[in-house]
């Protein structure tokens, strides 16, 4: 039997007490966890394979890799209620032996109260047997956009994570032939 890692969840964020909750994975043969975190962790290659955002921004210096407590703005796209998000890593350990990787981040989003937006996303990237990595990334998120998110179907914030996975496969295997980008 194989015991699968899951998501350190603050209690603020964590699933089904938000307005809004995602849960995306992959698991796929061939690559590893560090060739995934090396895509997922470097900021500077996450718009050649992740449509919906841009303007990746080091406010108080650093990046473009994430490392813990750092601080950075990013702009979602295809999100009409989704604008700047300014976002600060709270969790970064990266995979290792036995060990899985763990990135996470709060953004927020300021303004009225209908568009204050506050979200916690989380990744996990495990080897698991057989020569095969597991890419699990779960958001929850606090607030009216993303209660009006979460009313659409297809909820457009899972669509747009699982577009983040698969590219980030693809990224991390050299091309596009796996997901056919």
């Amino acid at each position: 039997m194989t015991t699968q890692n899951a998501i350190n969840w603050p209690e603020r964020y964590l699933p089904g007490t938000g307005d809004n909750f995602v849960s995306n994975e992959v698991i796929v043969q061939g690559l590893t966890a560090a060739q995934i975190w090396r895509y997922l962790t470097d900021t500077s290659t996450w718009e050649s394979y992740y449509d919906n955002i841009t303007a990746v921004s080091f406010p108080e210096g650093g990046g473009p890799v994430l490392k813990d407590d750092v601080i950075f703005t990013f702009e979602p796209v295809g999100f009409a209620s989704v604008r700047t998000q300014h976002a600060r890593v709270v969790e970064f350990q990266a995979p290792a032996e036995g060990v899985p990787g763990r990135l996470s981040w709060t953004a927020a989003q300021d303004g009225t109260p209908e568009e204050r937006l506050d979200v916690l996303h989380a990744w996990l990237v495990e080897d698991l047997p057989g020569g095969r990595v597991r890419i699990l990334t779960q958001e929850t998120q606090i607030g009216h956009p993303a209660a009006e998110l979460a009313r659409r179907l297809p909820n457009p914030m899972l669509n747009g994570h699982q577009a983040w996975l698969n590219g980030l496969v693809e990224a991390a295997s050299g091309g596009p032939e796996r997901y056919g980008r």
